[in-house]
């Protein structure tokens, strides 16, 4: 019996999780959740799952759900104090860290610091500390196992060969729903439209990312440590069907892809129960029924997001911290509608420029640099207003 914690608990890939624990409930239990300011939700998985500690966001929450709970035998916790007991929970093997952003971050260090297996959601995770992450892991001998289907698929795909023999690394995006849109069309686009993927069901932020190839941009940098892989072997490519989750190339010339219908079930268990394999978690794949499989070079030109995430890689230090936080805080003003869906790149690329990037020696060091970022971020909207459209 493998017992879980789950940090983000009420977002897509926690709601996915806990699926996965309901199918398979001689294989899991889940011991502890933490969640933001969904208590109606946080309530039913309570009482579902009979956590012993879960947290909040905030002390109101905490108070309110205590009240909920009063029947319940449960440690009710708040803010990031409450995000770490979750974390490093006593009773876990495994911490699903889950949060979006770099809220994410002290958290899952702190899982790490205390041992744990960490199934990784969090992509801002690696992209504002990935090295320093990476090291905590090795010295702790807490196994880092990815939840993104891209990292799941090039984590399976390395099992094929040695590290010494692998040419590159080949990421897969869809093109999310703006793939064919010319730029005069994607300056008119709503936020209801960025949020209708083609394949995936997802978060808010995360498809926004998708939509503008951010994502896959964070995802790059987050593979590089990873895998240990340097961005020059690094390749993304244009895949519409989501099939083809991501694919290794060795130095023979043999590609190893992973395929699998687009479903977080599939990975999430698979990051549950390394090396073991689950039955029937996902839909099974049907190639004669999916027809045909293309790819495509991803247009940097239209999606120029992809650019400054190499571009933030090759910096290093504090760099992709303030490419991570910059587009969080464009994304958030762009669902708020207000800026366009082309200010997000603008935004983002402004606040690299305005950024001398230092190095990432402690935690602290990523998270000055994400808030300078987010405050610099926050300036150029507000002094650039409307005009920020047509620059």
């Amino acid at each position: 019996m493998k017992r879980i914690s789950i940090l983000g608990s009420t977002g897509s890939i926690g709601r996915s999780t806990l699926s996965v624990v309901e199918q398979f409930p001689d294989r899991f239990t889940v011991v502890a959740l933490a969640a933001g300011n969904n208590i109606d939700l946080l309530e039913e998985q309570v009482r579902r799952f009979s956590p012993a500690v879960v947290s909040v966001s905030g002390e109101a929450q905490a108070g309110l759900l205590k009240k909920r709970l009063g029947d319940v035998n449960v440690r009710i916790f708040s803010g990031l104090e409450g995000m770490i007991q979750v974390a490093a929970a006593d009773d876990a093997d495994i911490t699903v860290s889950a949060i979006v952003g770099t809220a994410g971050l002290v958290p899952t260090m702190a899982a790490i610091r205390a041992g744990k297996q960490v199934a990784l959601a969090n992509k801002e995770v690696l992209v504002t500390a990935g090295e320093l992450v990476m090291a905590e892991s090795r010295s702790r001998g807490a196994a880092l196992f990815p939840v993104d289907s891209e990292h799941s698929a090039i984590f399976q795909c390395l099992q094929a060969g040695a590290s010494k023999d692998v040419r590159r690394l080949i990421l897969t995006a869809s093109g999310g729903p703006f793939r064919t849109y010319s730029r005069k069309d994607l300056e008119a686009v709503t936020p209801a439209q960025a949020l209708k993927h083609p394949n995936w069901s997802m978060g808010k932020k995360i498809t926004i990312d998708s939509a503008t190839l951010m994502n896959k941009g964070l995802e790059v940098i987050e593979a590089r440590w990873l895998f240990g892989i340097p961005p020059e072997k690094i390749k993304v490519l244009v895949h519409p069907q989501s099939i083809v989750h991501s694919m290794v190339e060795y130095q023979d010339g043999a590609v190893v892809a992973q395929l699998g219908m687009p479903d977080m079930k599939g990975p999430i268990s698979y990051a549950l129960t390394y090396p073991e394999r689950l039955a029937d978690v996902s839909p099974a794949l049907d190639l004669a029924r999916v027809g045909a499989l293309t790819f495509e070079e991803p247009d940097t030109d239209r999606f120029p997001c992809l650019t400054y995430a190499f571009d933030a890689l090759k910096a290093g230090g504090t760099m992709p911290a303030v490419l991570s936080a910059a587009n969080e805080v464009a994304v958030g003003y762009f669902l708020e509608g207000k800026i366009a869906y082309g200010d997000i790149a603008r935004v983002i690329r402004s606040t690299m420029d305005a950024h001398t990037q230092t190095p990432v020696r402690t935690v602290e060091d990523a998270l000055r640099a994400d808030l300078w970022a987010r405050g610099e971020a926050e300036r150029i909207i507000a002094e650039c207003g409307i005009t920020l459209h047509s620059r």
